[in-house]
């Protein structure tokens, strides 16, 4: 099978133009086979997070963006549900509070970060700060600029502390958020998920897709890459990130910790 998330890597200095990128890619797969394959890499990814957990010298972190509609939270269900609730820490960053605006933007960023053992989830992260910043004109240019160095040199840091960091762009095509922000509309269940504001940002659809560009262009490093994942397919979209995750835990190479001798022939009566 094709290797999905090589396939999906955005190498550092590469020019994303995400026009020319298929939203609907499905890589000559069958559906069947790739969700097949999908539920037994979950079953890996729920072993080795339970090993990085019981190591606890590591911290995964999963950073996930996205146009509205493009499945956020659904790949925080499908892709990582299987993991124990107790190995994973989510945060979602929303617009920044007056509290949070009196600190550095990637003040609040650091407080959510997992501790070792632990694998966190941004849904969402410190890139709305350059990404709905910078379209909605909030900050000027110049300390907009700043920032892609100031996350770049941020997220080595982590790195260098024992973090491990995968990012997900949810590469979504503009028919197919339609199609998912009518069902906000027409599903009684997922009334509450619509928001007037989303139909703001779709009238902005290229600058946001201008802003991810650069973001990617500018933010995907051997330490901390991105992965422009094609999700008009959700089977597709879950096999690219669960592969992902999986490859990354694995290349630790981890060992279950083992019980010190003295211990190896103790008898519980």
């Amino acid at each position: 099978m094709k290797d999905l998330a090589t396939a999906a890597l955005v190498a550092p200095n590469a020019t994303v133009k995400l026009s020319q990128l298929k939203p609907d890619e499905t890589f000559g797969l069958s559906e069947k086979d790739v969700r097949a394959r999908t539920e037994k890499q979950l079953e890996r990814l729920a072993e080795l997070a339970t090993q990085l957990a019981a190591n606890g010298k590591r911290s995964l972190l999963v950073v996930v963006q996205g146009m509205d509609g493009s499945g956020k939270d659904s790949v925080v269900k499908h892709c990582l549900g299987a993991i124990s609730p107790m190995q994973v820490r989510i945060a979602a960053f929303k617009a920044p509070t007056s509290t949070e605006l009196a600190h550095d933007f990637l003040w609040r960023i650091h407080a959510a970060l997992p501790e070792r053992g632990q694998i966190g989830i941004f849904n969402r992260s410190h890139y709305e700060d350059v990404l709905v910043v910078r379209v909605e004109g909030y900050a000027p240019a110049d300390l907009i600029e700043r920032r892609y160095g100031a996350i770049n040199q941020f997220e080595e840091l982590l790195v260098d502390e024992g973090t491990l960091i995968v990012k997900f762009h949810l590469h979504i095509s503009k028919e197919e958020q339609a199609a998912q922000l009518q069902q906000r509309i027409s599903d009684p269940t997922k009334n509450w998920k619509f928001q007037v504001g989303d139909l703001d940002k779709r009238k902005k659809w290229d600058a946001y897709a201008q802003a991810y560009e650069i973001v990617l262009e500018r933010t995907s490093t051997d330490h901390a890459p991105w992965h422009c994942v094609p999700c008009d397919h959700r089977w597709v979209r879950d096999a690219i990130i669960t592969d992902v995750l999986v490859a990354t835990l694995a290349g630790l190479k981890m060992t279950w910790p083992e019980l010190p001798p003295e211990l190896k022939n103790l008898k519980i009566t």
